[in-house]
């Protein structure tokens, strides 16, 4: 039996006052509750900006499934609705600003996307760390922090300028993010000018797992599954175009990419794009579980007040199975001197080896970005001095019934299992 029992935390205490401040303000008639009705929004936005060009239509489909699943699940508190409709506005309002800078620069979109390296894994699965440490190499582009949170840059912006409002910006909101609750930064840890992965790009069409580490909207999840997620890929190359634009870096830069989201649209992925390195991470599923209902948690229960453990356990797991399965049927389209497969624990215990091997596989030499890479890891370790605990059992899941639900994918991929739980990183 184990000595401690880990509990899912709670919330820290900002959030209950927020909920206070914004009852008195509608109380008062101060404030007015929260709208996430499309055409009252996307009008909103027109009459602010003096745009009308959202770009596809599409994002209305999975835009109306995700405020379905937000009235009828989420359960949101009032902070919770102000968040989502703010989030909702901007994300409006970056689709006209996006099609505004390519009315004013066609250029934008002729610009290339060669050769990508793309990390492909499950949540949690080492995915960020071969992010980072491949983005510590000047020879690739990747997108920042700042930038997955406001992908667009505002209409004065100049290519290239140093005084981004952006950043700005994305300092005040990740002080907010410490304030809700601090244990999400601490599970994945990020500055504002940091590399960071592409899961805002795919949010402008409202699309992706972002939402539902967020709020507890399974029947959302449900409706993606189902989808053709490729028109969410054709605006996530295109914004990826104007990043690079913005940033002045040559359009013979490969991108270093990833999200686990690829792992439920490698289909989709594949077809952006054709010519693309694939790096698949692999870890012990029970860690990749754990870890993923944690971090789904912790955000889930700053905009809820009924935010269910199990019900978290339940939907991560049954998420995690579905990446897998997606991944494993899309896989085998990629050729296979095209892709490479790299263990979790391979990683902790050699990261220089492991890297060496992927800078063999992309045909390049590692000696430039080494400093870069023990760079990144020294400042990674001091960040992990207080470790993400957690377990399986606190989000009401069986470590058996896991290992027996995603057997064929350890086998398949000598994943290697730990002999008991973990609970860190």
């Amino acid at each position: 039996m184990e000595e401690d029992i880990i509990k899912p935390p709670r919330r820290t205490p900002f959030i209950g006052a927020a909920n206070r401040y914004f009852a008195v303000l509608q109380a008062a008639g101060l404030m007015k509750r929260a709208t996430f009705d499309r055409e009252t929004l996307m009008q909103k936005c027109t009459e602010e900006t003096g745009l009308d060009d959202f770009g596809d239509p599409w994002f209305h489909r999975p835009y109306d499934a995700l405020v379905d699943a937000i009235r009828e699940e989420a359960r949101l508190n009032r902070a919770g609705d102000f968040v989502a409709q703010m989030q909702f506005e901007k994300v409006l309002k970056d689709r006209l600003l996006a099609q505004d800078w390519f009315r004013r620069h066609p250029e934008i979109l002729e610009r290339a996307l060669p050769r990508p390296v793309i990390v492909v894994g499950p949540m949690r699965s080492g995915t960020t760390r071969m992010h980072r440490l491949l983005a510590a190499d000047h020879r690739f582009q990747n997108l920042r922090s700042f930038e997955t949170i406001s992908p667009v840059p505002p209409r004065d912006f100049e290519p290239g300028d140093e005084h981004d409002q952006r950043l700005v910006d994305a300092r005040k909101i990740q002080r907010m993010a410490r304030l809700a609750n601090p244990r999400t930064l601490s599970i994945h840890p990020t500055g504002p000018d940091q590399p960071e992965e592409e899961l805002g790009l795919l949010v402008n069409s409202f699309w992706g797992m972002k939402h539902e580490a967020q709020w507890a909207i399974p029947s959302y999840g449900r409706w993606c599954e189902q989808e053709d997620s490729r028109p969410a890929y054709r605006q996530l190359a295109r914004l990826l175009k104007l990043v690079s634009w913005s940033q002045q870096k040559s359009s013979l830069k490969p991108w270093i990419l990833k999200t686990p989201q690829y792992m439920l649209d490698l289909d989709a992925v594949i077809d952006t794009f054709p010519d693309a390195r694939f790096i698949f991470t692999h870890r012990d599923p029970k860690a990749v579980v754990g870890s993923a209902a944690s971090l789904a948690w912790n955000q889930t229960i700053i905009y809820s007040d009924h935010a269910d453990a199990h019900a978290v356990g339940r939907e991560w797991l049954h998420k995690t199975e579905q990446q897998i399965a997606r991944m494993r049927r899309a896989r085998d389209r990629i050729d296979s001197k095209r892709r490479i497969d790299v263990h979790f624990e391979e990683m902790d215990r050699d990261w220089p080896g492991v890297m060496t091997r992927i800078y063999q596989f992309l045909g390049m030499e590692i000696e430039p970005a080494l400093p870069g890479m023990e760079d990144f890891m020294a400042r990674s370790r001091a960040l992990k001095r207080k470790p993400h605990r957690y377990s399986l059992a606190e989000f009401g899941l069986d470590e058996g019934d896991v290992l027996e639900r995603l057997s064929d994918y350890v086998e398949t991929y000598g994943v290697r299992v730990e002999q008991r739980e973990r609970r860190t990183a």
